[in-house]
């Protein structure tokens, strides 16, 4: 329950094709899949007739896909995205991209796949509109064949409209920020999403495996084909196959259904992604006409409030936190590099889980899901009929969600990864009758297309009034927006087989969620808001100095919106259209106004600063803290707090956590005491400055893991000691670091592919001349970049950092930038350098392969 700019009021086993893998074409199939990313025009306006072939478009820019236009620019106060949006620009945009045609696709089916544009696309082959899709989340496609012109050059068109804002209560992003392909096919061919696997029986001594092969004949006569699945491991190796023969009119879909035995396989886990692949080969007289591959896992999945979630029959906890769709520096753009990157950063966390908030993620982000190992919930819309902002989705919820929600489903139902489906966040209608039905409708969709997952929907009001339990009672599962806490003892005792998620909780709430979850095995685990900083929502994690006074009205704020019963009041009237947010802004009592400053922060704040990663994925010292509750180990994470100011006190309240920094450089705190953090998963730490014990603490669950000492500051080395019994198995130091002579720049990988899209993240940081980080430092570094790359984007954790996030140059927040390169097309090397005044340069050289030859859409 999200409160900033707007009120954002506060058993079986699958695994995906993605859609990349699933029309993956092999060499003795007549599909083709081109990638239809790179060399698009593109014009930031409306101009009259962009859609005809004819237009001149030689002045617009030429960009690669994955584009979002939002991100090039500044945010401004002014912009009406408000701080939900990041203050970032919006407004209408057309692409343009020319393509051959070949003689070759004679009496072939060819189609455009988008995978996301945000919003309000309409799409034009050679000036003939094809359709149009509003919904910026889900992926759609639209048939080119009746409109080629074989005899010279294809246009396609693309008009983008995120003018009307606001439309989104976090960042959006504008423009086609996800990949696009164009699939060539036989008239008899694999249906669009048509391959569903699932293994309703899985042990490691055998499986069931059930694959279902939807077959489409757009061709004018009848079809009779033959289906052959053939499953392999992550070896290539043969493990089963099944054959299958379908007759069917023309202009209709059959569907083969086979069960294949597979004798010891490698269960998946988020500890153990085991991944193998099913290839579907559709003959017809003999001959291959259509081939595709489906990576998919084998899993068994069960539910239910007396053992919780067994996955393999095996319970587990759901630990991790919420993710927004954005890439932080780079805005929407969904590199699959950074899509990649983002998960393994959340694993290296310790976390299981991921929620999708609030729409279905880019493909890439679920293959690495696959891959790494982290389990999803996997949700479609933060609104349905009712409006949480004036442009939002509330508008085109009646004509779209089936297709909407279908195309999650569709898309998405293969991946091992995902265990949980959602099918809204924070919906008014719970507190309305209308909003039963409404659940059973998009319920029942689901379950017709996958009935092998839990359902769920988040909610932050009463969890058992009368019309939230009428929506409850058509899922599976109640998911909980921070307010498990006072409630899960007496909904348990109202209905003892409701099972219980936190969906979002307060960060500084991370022990007792940990203590009901571990507990209760009704209740699945806890999704912080959230696992990773993003843009939008602007300071809603932003921690302040304010008076005693302030402070004391702040826990009170606090306190109000852990009230189910104020948040009831408020989306009730949402869900009778009343405009919250107007009304608040109409508010002039002084003290509302007051409060109001103390959480609610306008620009230059343009990110949301509550996650445990921050804007470049550097863990917060939250992070280790949570990391030690859920996943113990013998370790120790010691950090200080930030000082108060004489007469000043610190507010962090609801997504902000008390601000820390692990740092023993506090030049202006000499002789004054500071407080120390020590996270420990050992039984007690001690506390050593300058080798001196300062003293011992237990750090059991009676003391939440954690210890706090006052220790006079002292420059030097402060080292915090894990025992277990009397023996050290953990220690965390901090020494004070030296003036800053040099700049270090540390990339993320050093090896990349020439293919135009691969990412390198790359850390530049102030040191000292033992190589100790500055966390104070704020210096503004110039990046210059030679060779076959570019940069395609810069950052810092600071979310109200004015500066743009493209361009040569960025301050440092807490000793720290990020700079994101990009190849290009041609191999070669890649060197960075980041220069800033009074210190040595730093650099790192980047070697780039040439790729594998991807086929492209000419």
């Amino acid at each position: 329950m999200k409160l900033q700019p707007r009120l954002l009021l506060a058993l079986a086993a699958l695994v995906c094709f993605t859609p990349a893998s699933i029309h993956a074409a092999k060499p003795d199939s007549p599909r083709q899949e081109l990638a239809a990313d790179a060399g698009w025009k593109f014009i930031l306006g409306d101009p009259s007739g962009a859609e005809a072939p004819a237009f001149a478009d030689a002045s617009w820019r030429t960009v690669d896909l994955p584009h979002d236009w939002s991100i090039e620019s500044k945010p401004d106060k002014d912009n009406p995205s408000g701080g939900g949006g990041g203050f970032f620009p919006n407004g209408i945009g057309w692409y343009r991209k020319s393509f051959q045609a070949p003689s070759t696709w004679k009496g072939k089916r060819v189609s455009v796949e988008f995978d996301g544009v945000y919003r309000d696309a309409a799409v034009y082959l050679n000036g003939h509109k094809l359709g149009t899709h509003a919904y910026g989340y889900t992926a759609f496609s639209f048939d080119l064949t009746p409109n080629l012109d074989f005899s010279g050059a294809n246009v396609l068109a693309v008009r983008v409209d995120n003018s009307a804002q606001p439309n989104s209560r976090w960042y959006s992003g504008s423009g086609i920020y996800r990949h696009v392909r164009v699939v060539v096919t036989e008239p008899t061919h694999l249906a669009h999403w048509g391959v569903f696997i699932t293994t309703p029986e899985a042990t490691t001594i055998s499986a069931k495996v059930s694959v279902h092969t939807r077959v489409a004949n757009e061709s004018s006569t009848a079809a009779d084909v033959t289906v052959d699945t053939t499953l392999l491991d992550k070896a290539g190796n043969k493990v089963g196959s099944a054959q299958s023969r379908l007759a069917f009119a023309p202009g209709k879909e059959d569907e083969a259904a086979q069960d294949i035995a597979v004798a010891n396989p490698a269960l998946w886990s988020p500890d153990s992604p085991n991944l193998y692949r099913a290839m579907s080969t559709i003959r017809q007289n003999g001959k291959v006409i259509d081939r595709v591959t489906t990576p998919f896992g084998i899993r068994t999945l069960s539910w239910s409030a007396e053992n919780g979630l067994l996955l393999n029959g095996k319970s587990i906890k759901l630990t991790g936190g919420s993710v927004h769709h954005d890439n932080g520096p780079l805005g929407a753009a969904a590199f699959d590099r950074a899509e990649e990157r983002r998960v393994e950063l959340l694993k290296a966390a310790g976390m299981n889980a991921v929620r999708t908030a609030h729409n279905p993620p880019s493909p890439a982000f679920l293959d690495a899901c696959d891959r790494i190992g982290l389990l999803v919930l996997d949700e479609p819309f933060d609104v349905w009929k009712a409006h949480k902002v004036k442009f939002d989705y509330g508008d085109d919820f009646d004509a779209s969600w089936k297709q909407d929600i279908s195309s999650m489903v569709l898309r998405d139902r293969n991946h091992p990864s995902i265990v949980i489906w959602g099918i809204g966040n924070e919906i008014p209608e719970l507190e309305v009758d209308r909003g039963a039905e409404l659940a059973k409708q998009l319920a029942d969709q689901v379950r017709a297309l996958d009935n092998t997952r839990p359902l769920t929907l988040a909610f932050p009001g009463t969890t058992t009034k009368p019309t939230a339990q009428a929506v409850f009672s058509q899922l599976d599962i109640t998911g909980y927006n921070y307010n498990i806490l006072p409630t899960y003892q007496k909904d348990h005792e109202q209905l003892p087989t409701r099972m219980m998620l936190t969906t979002e909780s307060w960060p500084a709430k991370a022990f007792p969620l940990w203590t009901v979850s571990h507990d209760n095995p009704y209740i699945l685990g806890d999704l912080t808001w959230t696992a990773m900083d993003y843009l939008g929502e602007s300071g809603i994690g932003a921690w302040q100095y304010g008076t005693p006074q302030q402070a004391k009205m702040a826990e009170g704020m606090g306190g109000m919106m852990a009230n189910t019963g104020f948040i009831d009041q408020l989306f009730t009237g949402m869900a009778n259209g009343k405009d919250v947010m107007a009304d608040m802004a109409k508010n002039t009592d002084p003290a509302a106004k007051a409060m109001m400053e103390v959480f609610m922060h306008g620009y230059p704040w343009h990110a949301a600063m509550c996650g445990d990663l921050d804007l470049t994925g550097l863990r917060k010292p939250q992070s280790y803290y949570r990391d030690i509750i859920w996943n113990g180990g013998d370790r120790v994470y010691a950090t200080v707090r930030l000082p108060e100011p004489d007469g000043k006190k610190i507010i962090a309240i609801m997504w902000a956590t008390y601000p820390t920094l692990p740092s023993w450089t506090w030049p202006e705190q000499e002789g004054k005491n500071v407080d120390v953090e020590v996270y420990s998963g050992a039984e007690k730490v001690q506390l050593y400055l300058n080798g001196k014990l300062i003293g011992e603490k237990p750090t059991g669950r009676d003391q939440e893991f954690k210890a706090v000492f006052s220790v006079p500051y002292a420059a030097g080395t402060l080292k915090a000691v894990g025992l277990r019994g009397d023996r050290a198995v953990a220690e965390s130091i901090l020494t004070t670091a030296q003036p800053s002579t040099k700049l270090r720049v540390t990339a993320d990988r050093t090896a990349l592919n020439a293919n135009g899209e691969d990412l390198s993240f790359i850390t530049v940081e102030a040191v000292d001349a033992n190589g100790r980080p500055d966390l104070h430092a704020t210096n503004d570094v110039q990046f210059d970049i030679s060779g076959p790359g570019t940069i395609a984007a810069v950052g810092n954790g600071d979310a109200q950092d004015p500066d743009a996030y493209q361009g040569n140059r960025r301050k440092l927040f807490e000793g720290r930038a990020l700079v994101v390169v990009r190849t290009s097309h041609k191999a070669g090397s890649i060197k960075l350098t980041a220069k800033t005044s009074g210190l040595s340069d730093g650099s790192v050289t980047l070697k780039t392969n040439s790729a594998q030859p991807s086929a492209e859409l000419q």
